[in-house]
């Protein structure tokens, strides 16, 4: 059967049925609505990478992770081996995000701060700051959305820790504890 609507002045207007995978859509006010084709996007590029091993982290000191490990980096965007950055090709937003977990080798931590990049300068971060500086191992997460012009535009990720006296820091390696990622809003 038809679908019935009706018109502005209140006239029925048949609408044919539409085909598997077609939704009914408004064609504003007055007019009968129409079947169309489903659209929407594609979430990529998209990639997320890991720290494949430790890294040693030199105390009060903005360091890049390298992040060599990839989970899926589905348009070749990401850059694992040289800069650690992802460029990608295409113009949008998107949702970019990182997770650090690092550790000192003893109970010194005072700040653990990691950082978004955009195009070499700051975009975000978030900071945790220990009080009696007794913390030995931290987790911290932060995220953004970023618009990316689908050329040049790249975001890369950097942490800095802070301890009280003495002792190695490093951030740990592996796909569960420490990673960097991003994905196109479909907007």
């Amino acid at each position: 059967g038809n679908i019935i609507s009706y018109d502005a002045s209140g006239d029925p207007v048949a609408i044919a049925t539409g085909t598997d995978g077609q939704v009914l859509t408004s064609a504003g006010a007055g007019a009968p609505p129409a079947f169309e084709d489903a659209s929407g996007g594609a979430n990529t590029p998209a990639f997320e990478a890991y720290l494949s091993a430790t890294q040693a982290i030199t105390h009060d000191t903005l360091t890049k992770i390298t992040l060599s490990g990839e989970t899926h980096d589905t348009d070749g965007c990401y850059d694992n081996s040289t800069n650690y950055r992802f460029t990608p090709d295409v113009a949008g937003k998107y949702f970019t995000y990182g997770s650090i977990t690092a550790n000192a080798t003893t109970e010194q931590l005072k700040r653990f701060s990691l950082y978004i990049y955009k195009n070499g300068s700051i975009y975000k971060y978030h900071s945790n700051y220990f009080t009696n500086n007794e913390a030995y191992i931290s987790h911290i997460y932060t995220g953004a959305v970023i618009a990316m012009n689908g050329s040049s535009d790249y975001v890369e990720l950097y942490i800095k820790l802070e301890y009280e006296s003495t002792g190695g820091l490093q951030v740990t390696g592996g796909n569960s504890e420490s990673f960097f990622g991003a994905y196109k809003i479909i907007e």
